[in-house]
């Protein structure tokens, strides 16, 4: 990770002077929290990569090369962005307006979310949903009508019809994250690649590609879309996954080492569950996941024609963040209010 290709931003200062960010020893670049009034609605603008800036207004970053990378002429960048949170902060913006209307549309007219009652809940749940639901309605109690057997199922729906209405809100009414299409206009001007990754992500690839044509045909033309045929047609997605190519003998070892370590660690935990007399599982959806994202960085490099620790990704979830830190790819993350 700590190669001369891939220093990059370590040292960024606003250019309204009030406020900064700073990348850690593994390339991850954190641009806080609001701290004026334009920061957590606007699009970061300005970059400095190996000697190669985008001038962006938001901001202005410059990159702190070692002397051997000084010795070399600047080196070809490309730029890959993610849909959920860095596109559209929809998960911001339109979370807790769905989730009422996912009460509304269940008979639910008791259940009703202000600003202080979500980021409450989001603070106490750590942002997971169901419990979430389950502590909103452990404190104001449960539909009189629903037996205990049933809250599981009920939780599911709400975030079945949740899911739903905030699809919705998606396509139909919430803007694109303020500032990002400058960003886009500006790298495509200077030449550098654009790539949207919408193979994976909290929205599903149907939404996220249908965000992405909010950006217009004009912009489309000029950048590139991910999505799950672009990853399996890659050449690492046929290694990977093993669709049109074999898999080289060392991929197929590590697969199968991976499998063994899940499998072994389910046998333990089996093993520690019946002395407790509990039942337990395993779950590997978590690393299967990862894998996916790896798989889509991987094919937007390629498909960008540049090497991975020369492709910056702006990503707005700490899946995508740890999949880059994997594979050594500098990354930006960009945080909602």
């Amino acid at each position: 990770m700590e190669t001369a290709s891939c220093s990059i931003l370590h040292t960024l200062a606003f250019s309204n002077n009030t406020a900064t960010a700073t990348i850690n020893n593994n390339h991850h670049l954190f641009l806080p929290p609001k701290t004026n009034p334009s920061f957590s609605s606007t699009f970061p603008r300005n970059f400095n990569f190996h000697g190669k800036p985008l001038q962006f207004n938001g901001f202005a970053a410059f990159s702190s090369p070692s002397s051997a990378q000084s010795q070399n002429p600047p080196q070809e960048l490309a730029v890959l962005l993610e849909v959920d949170g860095v596109i559209m902060d929809a998960y911001r913006l339109g979370n807790r307006q769905a989730f009422n209307l996912a009460f509304q549309k269940l008979g639910l007219d008791c259940a009703n979310w202000t600003e202080p009652v979500y980021s409450d809940l989001v603070r106490r749940s750590a942002g997971n949903e169901e419990k979430m639901l389950v502590l909103y309605f452990n404190r104001i109690g449960w539909p009189t009508s629903l037996p205990t057997s049933e809250k599981e199922p009920f939780v599911k729906s709400v975030l079945r019809e949740k899911k739903n209405a905030l699809e919705e809100l998606m396509l139909k009414s919430l803007p694109l994250r303020p500032g990002v299409e400058d960003f886009i206009d500006d790298a495509c001007n200077k030449g550098i690649p654009v790539i949207i990754l919408t193979a994976y992500g909290r929205s599903g690839e149907k939404t996220a590609r249908s965000i992405v044509e909010k950006l217009g045909d004009e912009r489309l033309s000029k950048i590139k879309v991910v999505g799950n045929e672009e990853v399996e047609k890659s050449l690492y997605g046929q290694l990977v996954f093993g669709k049109g190519m074999s898999s080289s003998l060392d991929e197929q070892l590590a697969k199968e080492a991976r499998k063994a370590a899940s499998a072994e660690k389910q046998r333990i935990a089996e093993e520690v569950a019946s002395l407790l007399k509990v039942s337990v599982n395993i779950d590997t959806s978590s690393s299967e996941r990862l894998e996916k994202i790896v798989a889509s960085l991987r094919a937007g490099a390629e498909i960008a024609e540049v090497p991975v620790c020369n492709c910056i990704l702006v990503a707005g979830s700490k899946s995508g963040l740890a999949a880059a830190e994997q594979i050594g790819m500098p990354r930006v993350a960009l945080r909602s209010r």
